[in-house]
């Protein structure tokens, strides 16, 4: 061993003691040191003798080892959305009236879900609250790692505008203005000096940079919801809420805007949340969750 590398000794509880053995004299030397460290001659050697403590300490680690490299491990979901008992309640003149009761459910980041059930059974309001549009009665909504379920209305607003992206089944254009116009609001309103490069970028994604200068009562139904895609996606959402997309579609529409949102997702990296009456649309994303009567199936 050499002179220049430190050993380092331990005495603790009694778990070891060691004897060092001289070569050169031929005689035992017992010693033990308080410093932290023993420089060893060329000659010198080192003898431990370990007791019955240390022994069974050393064969629990290494059994715990085993079983550590024997246990499948499983990497920790990256969710961007987590619902968690949600219920909520609204006045009626009958009482209270439950509109979703005790919902449960994750969404993983990029990985699409759609929720499905007939009219009535709380989807848009179970995105509503997703999306802090509405608050619930009880339970907790943790959107892009913030509970907004505790935030209030201005607060919830700051998230949306910077992070959410939403697509109505009504379009919900300004009719007097136009297509490149229409995209352009949201970045307006935030004071975005590159708001016209932004939305002609996004028209552009859309297919429908030739229309930017249309009103929108010159466009046609899928072209509306296309230019509302591009005003969703303009700021580059975190995440994407879609309320029926295509629930004011012909089938053709229907099928080239189902198209186009889930291009959009991977283009952009976003994560698709989309309520659908649609089985063709819905059965595109990664998760289905259906609704009946307020709950989860």
């Amino acid at each position: 061993m050499s002179p220049l590398i430190p050993a380092l000794i331990t005495d603790r509880l009694g778990l070891f003691f060691f004897k060092v053995f001289s070569n050169k004299d031929g005689q035992d030397s017992s010693a033990f040191t308080p410093y932290p460290a023993l420089r060893l001659s060329p000659k010198t050697t080192m003898v431990f003798s370990f007791n019955d403590k240390l022994s069974e300490a050393f064969t629990v680690m290494k059994t715990e080892s085993k079983i550590a490299e024997n246990t499948p491990r499983h990497p920790l979901k990256d969710l961007i959305l987590e619902v968690k008992n949600i219920t909520k309640e609204v006045n009626s003149p009958e009482g209270p009236l439950t509109i979703v009761k005790d919902i449960n459910l994750s969404v993983e980041r990029g990985k699409p879900i759609s929720l499905v059930g007939p009219s009535g059974s709380g989807k848009t309001t179970l995105l509503a609250i997703m999306a802090g549009l509405d608050t619930p009665t009880k339970g907790s909504v943790k959107l892009l790692g913030s509970n907004i379920s505790l935030m209030n209305e201005d607060q919830r607003a700051q998230i949306r505008a910077k992070d959410v992206g939403f697509v109505f089944q009504s379009f919900h254009l300004m009719p007097r203005l136009s297509a490149l116009d229409n995209v352009m609001l949201p970045l307006e309103i935030a004071g975005d000096p590159e708001a016209i490069e932004k939305s002609q970028i996004a028209l552009d994604q859309v297919g429908l940079s030739s229309r930017a200068k249309n009103f929108a009562t010159q466009l046609s139904g899928g072209e509306k919801q296309r230019v509302a895609i591009a005003r969703a996606i303009v700021n580059k959402p975190k995440i994407l809420f879609a309320d029926e997309p295509t629930g004011n579609l012909d089938q053709k529409s229907s099928n080239a805007v189902t198209d186009l949102l889930f291009s959009i997702n991977e283009l952009i990296n976003t994560t698709l949340v989309v309520v659908t009456h649609d089985l063709l649309l819905a059965e595109k994303c990664k998760d289905l969750y259906e609704l009946s009567d307020g709950s989860l199936l």
